[in-house]
């Protein structure tokens, strides 16, 4: 056995499930165990890792990164074994979040995807050089899920991991309800001084904003190359910022993983920071506060009233006033078909995708802000 194994296999709560139970004998348990294991293998090559940006160039050279607070991500570093918690927008965020911790110095962690993106040669990619790690999401299967959280507590002892709590991407566009697995997963490393960085991404555009909001709610998990060429088919003309913001370091000592109270309590902390965090673009405030059919001036007073709120919350805003947010999200909103604005006028072409928008600051500004 190599050493990973070893440390698992030892793990408390693997040996328990050794003994058998659950319907399978200990030979049956052990060959689960083991077949899981397999899976969620991985191995980052680094310098390979960062030479598949010139590949990818034809994607990211549409996409500005602009990094905030950055000074938190190489402090946390340098204190010990770090954790990354981030919301999850589009796909393109797996290439864009390592990247910008890269730019800052810090070597890309090992980042947790789902099991979707890991067929033909883009899973080989994954699994032997970005050091992906394959997430079977939803599933109840007690060997999978013991077997995925001691793997984690193993491989936090040589490697920093990135995760999204939401799970998978935003179908409404708003921030999701963080789910518990993997922070649970994470304190069951038992490391001194591991401490989680909230982190969050904002795009003024999202790649498959249409792809998302026609659906609004996943409904069955489908092939990554099907959504692939539906994103490559919207990526023509596409233009957007990425803003990438860290917080400040949360410490994991004092919760307890074998505690369902604890680790609650961790998620929902680790998630409301996430949300503070999150950068207000302006195609988001002009999303939020768009009639069906309104002037400029009657749209300009409720971008202003929005923008109050916001400031008055903390909100961490790109723009501060109406004028800056008609100037800045009209033109994408309209190319991307969201919205028309002529003579004065503004009426909503694409309900589905301006709700999209409009959702993804609603955690930040009161419910009498909601207007579709």
């Amino acid at each position: 056995m190599d050493d990973i194994t070893e440390a698992v296999l030892n793990r408390d709560e693997v040996a328990r499930f050794l003994e058998g139970g659950h319907g399978l004998s200990g030979d049956q348990a052990r060959a689960r165990i083991l077949e899981y294991l397999e899976e969620l293998r991985t191995t980052q090559r680094y310098e390979l890792y960062r030479a598949l940006e010139y590949p990818l160039y034809p994607i990211l050279r549409k996409i500005d990164r602009v990094a905030e607070n950055t000074e938190y991500a190489t402090a946390a570093t340098a204190r010990g074994r770090v954790v990354w918690a981030s919301n999850h927008r589009s796909h393109t965020d797996y290439l864009v979040e390592p990247l910008v911790l890269d730019d800052a110095g810090v070597r890309p962690p090992i980042i947790a995807a789902g099991i979707n993106l890991f067929g033909g040669p883009l899973g080989l990619i994954h699994k032997h050089v970005t050091g992906a790690l394959p997430i079977r999401r939803n599933t109840k299967d007690p060997a999978y899920l013991i077997t995925l959280k001691a793997y984690v507590g193993t491989l936090l002892n040589t490697n920093d991991l990135f995760f999204y709590p939401e799970g998978g991407r935003s179908y409404s566009g708003e921030l999701k309800g963080p789910k518990t697995g993997l922070f649970s997963a994470c304190l069951s490393a038992n490391l001194s001084g591991l401490s989680i960085v909230p982190v969050a991404v904002s795009y003024d555009l999202v790649l498959e904003d249409h792809v998302l909001a026609r659906q609004k709610v996943k409904r069955r998990q489908r092939a990554f190359s099907r959504e692939l060429a539906e994103m490559v088919r919207y990526a023509v003309g596409y233009r957007s910022r990425a803003f990438v913001t860290f917080g400040r370091p949360i410490s994991l000592d004092g919760y307890d993983g074998e505690s369902r109270r604890s680790v609650l309590d961790l998620a929902h902390l680790v998630q409301g920071e996430i949300g503070r965090l999150y950068k207000v673009v302006p195609t988001a405030v002009l999303a939020a506060a768009m009639r069906p059919n309104i002037t400029r001036a009657e749209l300009s007073d409720r971008i202003t009233a929005i923008l109050d709120t916001l400031a008055a919350t903390g909100a961490n805003l790109a723009v501060h006033t109406a004028a800056d947010v008609l100037e800045s999200a009209t033109e994408p909103l309209q190319t991307r078909g969201i919205i028309v604005a002529e003579e004065g006028r503004y009426r909503v072409r694409d309900r589905n995708v301006l709700r999209y928008y409009g959702r993804s600051i609603q955690h930040l500004i009161t419910p009498a802000g909601a207007t579709h």
